[in-house]
């Protein structure tokens, strides 16, 4: 019976207008200066009665579902779900929802995920994608939906991006750790061809380089069997170049790097100095804490939805391409104390 109502039977109900009930189901009341006091009484109603829009099927009649689709990498990372989280606050003022997805970076599930948010006439789209997706997000811009990347980008996309200076931030990271006493730095990072991460792998290499240094590097699989990330990282501290200090390029690849430290009953920072990418609030109630580049997650999701927003409300979807670099904070804890160099 409620999956019936429509917003004329509303009207009737209410004795009030269907343009009235449509601005306020459309998060319109205060623009179009209905009271709160109506917007209430209408809300109220539609609750009592158990009233739920088909926002698809609105979206085929007005060209907008006031829907935006957010594709991530992991949404229970807390970095990418601390950007939703932000981003979700700022659209709902907006009158917008939005839907989310994790692509754990897989190509060929991203592509099926853009099909279907496509086939639900989504009006825009935040991504922070998968190398392999290019031809899909020009597709999507060329028929006219705004899409902003952040993260990362992709090579020959022209999208409004949100991004943060990976390079500056590795070099700063690994050149703490040499000022800091630490001369065999290795650094984990992931196989893979993000941008991201061979921007912060070039960054460490080039600190190291310059410092007259060698660089010691594992690539570990993102989604490998259980505990073999863990077995490489102590195979390399095991190894016979006997290294001082690890840089994570990630917190979750930091996470089997911890596990594989405390396998070796190794002391940070006595044994290791520790340095992660991606800050995360328990990092400083670790013993020690660890020393990490925080990334300015408000900014980034502020500066992504809002710049989406902003195409939105635009007629044109053409126009200057944003392109918006925002700095890291290198939160130094004890991790990376100073080294004292024992005399023989």
């Amino acid at each position: 019976m409620n999956n019936k109502l429509t917003i004329s039977d509303i009207a009737a109900a209410l004795n009030i207008s269907k343009a009235t009930v449509s601005l306020v189901l459309n998060g319109k009341a205060k623009q179009a200066k209905i009271s709160k006091k109506m917007e209430d009484k209408v809300l109220q109603y539609m609750e009592e009665v158990g009233y739920r829009p088909n926002l698809f099927a609105q979206g085929l009649r007005t060209g907008k579902t006031k829907i935006i689709g957010m594709l991530v990498e992991d949404i229970s990372d807390p970095f990418f779900s601390a950007i939703a989280r932000h981003a979700e606050e700022v659209a709902y003022e907006k009158g917008y929802k939005i839907v989310y997805c994790s692509t754990e970076n897989n190509t060929k599930k991203t592509k099926e995920m853009l099909h279907m948010y496509r086939g639900q006439k989504i009006d825009g789209y935040i991504i922070a994608p998968p190398p392999g997706i290019e031809k899909e997000v020009k597709e999507l811009i060329k028929d006219g939906y705004p899409v902003v990347l952040f993260d990362r980008t992709l090579k020959g996309v022209n999208a409004d991006t949100v991004l943060v200076d990976n390079y500056e931030s590795a070099y700063q990271g690994t050149e703490h750790l040499i000022n800091n006493g630490y001369n065999a730095i290795g650094f984990i990072t992931l196989i893979s061809d993000q941008v991201q991460m061979k921007s912060r792998l070039q960054g460490y290499t080039d600190a190291l380089t310059n410092a007259g240094l060698d660089p010691v590097v594992l690539n570990i699989q993102y989604h490998g069997e259980e505990g073999e990330s863990v077995r490489e990282i102590e195979g390399l501290l095991l190894g016979e170049r006997k290294l001082d200090a690890l840089f994570f390029a990630t917190n979750y690849i930091a996470d089997n790097g911890l596990e594989a430290i405390a396998n070796l009953q190794l002391e940070i920072p006595k044994d290791l100095g520790i340095m992660v990418f991606d800050d995360n609030k328990m990092y400083k109630f670790f013993h020690p804490p660890i020393t990490a580049i925080a990334q300015p997650v408000k900014e980034i999701s502020e500066f992504s939805i809002n710049l989406l927003l902003k195409r939105l409300a635009e007629s044109e979807q053409q126009g200057t391409i944003k392109k918006v670099v925002l700095s890291n904070q290198l939160v130094i804890r004890k991790s990376t104390e100073k080294r004292t160099i024992k005399s023989s």
